[in-house]
């Protein structure tokens, strides 16, 4: 279909041939699996996932032009059940009759539910069909299983900024762009691919936006004017929202307080709640760091309480507070061992029978029965401690939580070291 000059830049300059596609080195750089597929023509089902503006609907059309195959696109928000079992229909008619088999490329592939989803299976199984699936979800989380594991996924990552450069410099000097007819400084442009995201289409749209609106000379300052605002690329309720809260959380274990900030920061800067942080730093005191600092839940709590009480923007100093000090914490997953082994136990175990001598005998009939007989109250005791069995009948006592030797932990190892030798002669 030609393109039509008063289309918007991005589509004018959407590639059509592999050697016009720019970055995704790691998939389809030559001799990779996707590309030397694509180039033989041997492609086989494939689901291609990634954020907006990474190149999934590119490659389909550049699979398109290059195919021998039938090839069928629809998109998934506008299509239903009926008009997929007819497009199948059809790819079964021209496998039958002709060996020709079809492409089949479903953008938002997401989007369908799961019997519109199963609907596809047979087909994809059969061969009559090479699917390409296109999402910005996670095809782990939002696609039918059986069609995942019958596909080659693949991850298209944010372009990188040189990569952007390169497209926005081609739409300066293309044909089918400006034609080298405006002029863009060099660190506008830089400052366009910053603010992409890693996103062509966006870039492509930020670059036709201010020719349209400042002209056909473009300088640092005009950039800047016109797009000052323009915020970071963050979901509250997508992908984007776990990789980012991912990334804090493994920045605060790593013990990196400059990236975890940065991740934090960013988190806010998109619209996240700040108890939502304070919830995850207060969980990651105790599964992250636990007795080899103590005072880390406390200090997540009072910069908690003194957030409730001052509020945005102020309250972010209680954030970047609580988030240096658990980075810079001893670590320890002690407590999380100890929590597992405690619930595997359990549920191994075929009875969990209190002795007699840890129950309670509230009436006479109860400690008859040896209720309560034998318990020592190790108040009584010189150190506090006496030699008891604490597990339940016929267990042999366990160890479900093994102290590091980092920060105030080594303390409470010693002790409990010394405390063991008494309960458990």
């Amino acid at each position: 279909m030609p393109v039509h000059d008063s289309a918007p830049l991005a589509y004018r300059l959407r590639p059509t041939t592999l050697e016009e596609f720019v970055g995704q080195e790691h998939v389809m750089g030559k001799g990779t699996t996707l590309r030397s597929a694509i180039e033989g023509d041997k492609l086989s089902s494939v689901i291609l996932s990634g954020p907006p503006g990474t190149g999934k609907t590119t490659l389909a059309k550049i699979v398109a032009e290059r195919t021998q195959a039938h090839f069928v696109s629809i998109n998934a928000v506008l299509s239903g059940v009926k008009e997929l079992r007819e497009v199948c229909a059809e790819a079964e008619r021209l496998f039958t009759g002709l060996k020709q088999r079809t492409v089949l490329f479903i953008d938002e592939i997401h989007r369908f539910n799961k019997s519109q989803q199963d609907a596809l299976l047979p087909y994809v199984e059969s061969g009559v069909v090479i699917l390409i699936g296109a999402t910005t979800e996670n095809p782990y989380f939002e696609v039918n299983s059986a069609l995942v594991s019958r596909s080659q996924v693949t991850l298209l990552r944010p372009l990188s900024q040189e990569d952007l450069l390169t497209i926005l410099h081609r739409a300066l000097t293309d044909k089918r762009g400006m034609n080298g007819t405006v002029q863009v400084e060099e660190k506008a442009l830089e400052r366009i691919a910053a603010l992409a995201n890693g996103d062509a289409r966006i870039a492509l749209n930020l670059l036709e936006m201010a020719i349209l609106t400042a002209g056909k000379k473009l300088s640092m300052k005009e950039i800047d004017a016109l797009f000052r605002e323009r915020g970071k690329r963050y979901d509250r309720t997508g992908e984007e929202h776990y990789n980012s809260v991912s990334a804090f959380i493994k920045s605060m274990r790593g013990s990196d307080c400059d990236a975890a900030l940065l991740w934090m920061f960013k988190m806010l800067a998109g619209g996240e709640q700040p108890r939502f942080l304070f919830r995850r730093m207060a969980i990651f005191a105790s599964e992250d760091i636990g007795n080899a600092d103590p005072r880390a839940l406390q200090m997540v709590i009072a910069a908690w309480q003194a957030f409730e009480f001052v509020g945005l923007p102020e309250g972010e100093f209680f954030l970047a507070h609580a988030c240096i000090y658990l980075s810079q914490a001893h670590k320890s997953n002690a407590i999380t061992r100890a929590m597992a082994g405690a619930r595997e136990m359990i549920h191994s175990s075929a009875t969990l029978e209190v002795p007699l001598h840890l129950r309670n005998a509230p009436i006479k009939g109860m400690a008859d029965q040896g209720y309560h007989q034998g318990y020592q109250y190790p108040h009584d005791a010189a150190k506090g401690v006496v030699q008891e069995q604490y597990f339940p009948i016929g267990m042999e006592p366990r160890s479900f939580y093994e102290p590091t030797d980092r920060g105030f932990e080594r303390e409470v190892r010693d002790r409990l070291q010394h405390i063991q030798t008494i309960i458990r002669k």
